[in-house]
């Protein structure tokens, strides 16, 4: 059984998180394990330059309900994938499209340490009004305050 590993900010899930998840899984085979890694609070606000809308424990708690997700872990309190590698011990690393620095990290990481972990890239499903959480949360700004 190999061990996938992801990882997001996952506030407010949407069906570009979903499509991520199952991909990432399948890339492990058929009886793959996945485990994701939800980035903390502090972490999204240092990154991002915002809080999350979500508190990371919710976060967390919605994408343990998944059914393709086998087990979730809140981030290190310092982004650390060489500290995330060694705890999970994944076969394959899964990042999205728009995880260029993760990628970086996780790549380095596993050349410092001699590993055999495959580093696969998740494309981008579809370009479209709502393929993101950022896109979602203007939506609804702009739903919601377009008739004052």
């Amino acid at each position: 059984m190999k061990t996938v590993l992801t990882s997001g900010a996952f506030d407010l899930i949407h069906y570009g998180h979903i499509r991520l998840l199952e991909e990432a899984k399948r890339l492990g085979g058929p009886d793959a394990k996945l485990v994701v890694i939800v980035a903390r609070d502090e972490t999204i606000r240092r990154l991002k330059g915002h809080p999350p809308v979500i508190p990371e424990d919710q976060r967390r708690a919605v994408v343990e309900a998944l059914k393709v997700v086998d087990k979730v872990l809140l981030g290190f309190r310092e982004l650390d994938m060489a500290a995330v590698i060694d705890r999970v011990k994944p076969d394959v690393i899964a990042v999205g499209y728009d995880q260029d620095g993760i990628e970086a990290m996780a790549r380095e990481a596993i050349e410092k340490r001699g590993l055999k972990v495959e580093v696969k890239r998740i494309s981008r499903f579809a370009r479209d009004d709502l393929d993101s959480s950022s896109k979602i949360k203007r939506k609804v700004v702009q739903d919601r305050f377009a008739s004052f």
